[in-house]
């Protein structure tokens, strides 16, 4: 694929973005870029949300991980689906009751002002390692594929990204996302679509026998009753219940674009779409995997493995067959997908990042409109070196990306699950001071724990790490309670 055909594709799609910004501009108010102004079309949002949620991580990271961890993520799955019902049934109708813009202010009325500042602080720490790490994978792939060739350094590339998502979030913000996430969700899907298409035709393979090529493949192990493994059915499950209350439910990204529904009952049908088309879209691209794998070995491409025999660099296997195997229409699509990634992975994320830090720390909603849009500019920059710095960090990591950010999320959403399942199912009262040191006390317990159970007896917590955490929050709290006086 031509030098020259990369770059018109990025020119073209940025500037669809472009225009997208341009029209959803006019009209905007002083709150247009923290709340849309609440007049998101439900359905929009919940087809928007897909991309913002899949992001590079399962473009890329779930194919690449079905050779080392099978079909398993798909238990995963199914506990993200029961979560997402706590979402639509519990969590919203609370964030419509308090009007929240932050979804932290919570914690302010149930606790106090520390707790809500502590809060608001875990969300900071996990989005912005979270939307760094999700935009590394994205990057890196649009380093190999275009930027290497002109010679540019992976930092600029970086910067590129990150100034280029700035032009089109910083006027509008979220009532800009919104409309760009729906057109990013479309492109990932499509490259999806596409790719297996591809390998199809490639291999010869009908609907039905790419189907039974799946399903007939030693990679398709659903369910693994391994007390011990990290892949343990009750442990994904479970872990993808709490995962997906906390980083959907308990995380201002994505609870700020269902907030732009215009009441509770649109949101609520925002959220159970959203939560199947993800469900079917993540199974697409786990069932996507198994066939690139099979195309790998009829080409004779073959990835590194390491010590153990595991595959290394799973995250490589999509990109290197789409753009230098499968064809031009496979290679374009795919590009199309990765650039929707890249942008996906990060506007949201910022967007959030500047809301959540101006309202609960900056008291923005007591300036007038000229503060808010200088406050407002100089956050959303601050938290862009925040994410460029962490991306710089991590650039040498090898394996697949969506492992590492469940294993974070793990320690920095844990605290905030806790907080929120203690305020809204006990009517205890707590000591606001020392709800910082508890919520610091818990995922470094969860660490320990984990490491003496791993190398004591080797049982692995898996993803489970973050419910450990969240009880040993939700401990904490009850060991700082206020006793009620008689």
């Amino acid at each position: 694929m031509s030098t020259f055909l990369i770059f018109s594709i990025i020119v073209i799609y940025f500037g669809l973005i472009m225009a997208i910004s341009y029209f959803t501009s006019r009209n905007r108010s002083d709150e247009s870029f923290f709340t849309g102004d609440r007049q998101s079309p439900w359905f929009l949002v919940a087809f928007g949300m897909v991309g913002a949620a899949l992001s590079g991580v399962t473009f890329v990271s779930v194919p690449g991980m079905v050779g080392n961890n099978s079909f398993y993520f798909f238990q995963f799955i199914l506990g993200n689906v029961v979560g997402y019902l706590f979402i639509t049934f519990v969590l919203i109708p609370l964030y419509y009751r308090l009007k929240l813009v932050s979804i932290y202010g919570y914690l302010n009325d149930r606790f106090g002002r520390r707790t809500y500042k502590t809060g608001s602080l875990f969300f900071l720490v996990s989005q912005s390692f979270g939307a760094s790490l999700r935009l590394l994978l994205a990057a890196k792939i649009l380093q190999f594929a275009f930027f290497d060739k002109l010679q540019i350094p992976f930092f600029l590339t970086v910067i590129i990204i990150l100034m280029l998502v700035w032009l089109y979030t910083n006027k509008s913000g979220i009532k800009t996302i919104v409309w760009t996430d729906t057109m990013q969700t479309f492109f990932h899907i499509l490259a999806a679509v596409v790719t297996i298409y591809s390998i199809t035709t490639a291999m010869n393979l009908s609907l039905g026998e790419s189907v039974n090529k799946v399903v007939q493949h030693d990679y398709f192990k659903v369910f693994n009753w391994d007390s011990k493994s990290g892949n343990n059915f009750y442990k994904q499950f479970i872990a993808g219940i709490f995962i997906a209350i906390a980083m959907m439910g308990l995380d201002q990204n994505m609870m700020q674009k269902t907030l732009t529904c215009k009441n509770q009952w649109d949101a609520q049908k925002n959220t159970l779409t959203f939560s199947l088309i993800l469900a079917m879209t993540q199974f697409l691209f786990l069932g996507l995997g198994i066939l690139l794998y099979v195309y790998a070995d009829s080409i004779q491409v073959s990835l590194p493995l390491g010590e153990q025999g595991q595959f290394l660099d799973t995250d490589t296997l999509f990109p290197d067959l789409a753009i230098n195997h499968l064809g031009l229409i496979a290679g374009v699509s795919f590009l199309l997908g990765i650039i929707a990634a890249s942008f996906s992975s990060v506007d949201s994320a910022l967007t959030a990042l500047t809301t959540s830090f101006t309202y609960d720390f900056m008291d923005i909603s007591e300036k007038s409109g000229a503060q808010k849009k200088r406050l407002k500019n100089r956050v959303l920059f601050g938290f862009s070196l925040v994410v460029f710095i962490i991306i710089m960090l991590f650039s040498g990591s090898r394996g697949d990306v969506i492992s590492l950010i469940f294993k974070v999320a793990g320690y920095t959403y844990g605290p905030l699950l806790g907080l929120f399942l203690f305020g809204m199912f006990s009517s205890a009262s707590v000591k606001d001071k020392w709800v910082p040191l508890i919520c610091i006390a818990a995922p470094v317990s969860t660490y320990v724990l984990s490491i003496v159970l791993k190398n004591g007896f080797n049982f692995d917590f898996g993803f489970i790490s973050i419910a450990v955490n969240g009880l040993l929050t939700i401990a904490g709290l009850f060991i700082i309670k206020e006793k009620k006086i008689l």
